[in-house]
């Protein structure tokens, strides 16, 4: 019984959160100019420059951010 419960717990919690995770590593690489973002924080901008461990994020005319790569929350879709 404890066994069962164990491998629920490890396809209900554990596993998604893990795929997340992965799929959020392969956004963030394969970042690049002009990708709008959302960072953990919630400021939204768009991606100016990056450089192996941080990313610029262009926040406003002549205003420019760096952040770290791992602070990116999220890649925000084109709309065509």
């Amino acid at each position: 019984m404890m066994v069962l419960m164990i491998v629920m717990m490890y396809f209900m919690i554990f596993r998604p959160q893990q795929q997340r995770a992965k799929e959020l590593a392969a956004r963030i690489a394969a970042l690049k100019v002009g990708d709008e973002v959302i960072t953990n924080s919630g400021m939204h901008g768009v991606v100016a420059s990056i450089k192996d461990l941080t990313v610029m994020i262009k926040v406003a005319d002549n205003v420019k951010i760096e952040f770290d790569k791992v602070a990116v929350a999220a890649v925000v879709a084109k709309e065509a």
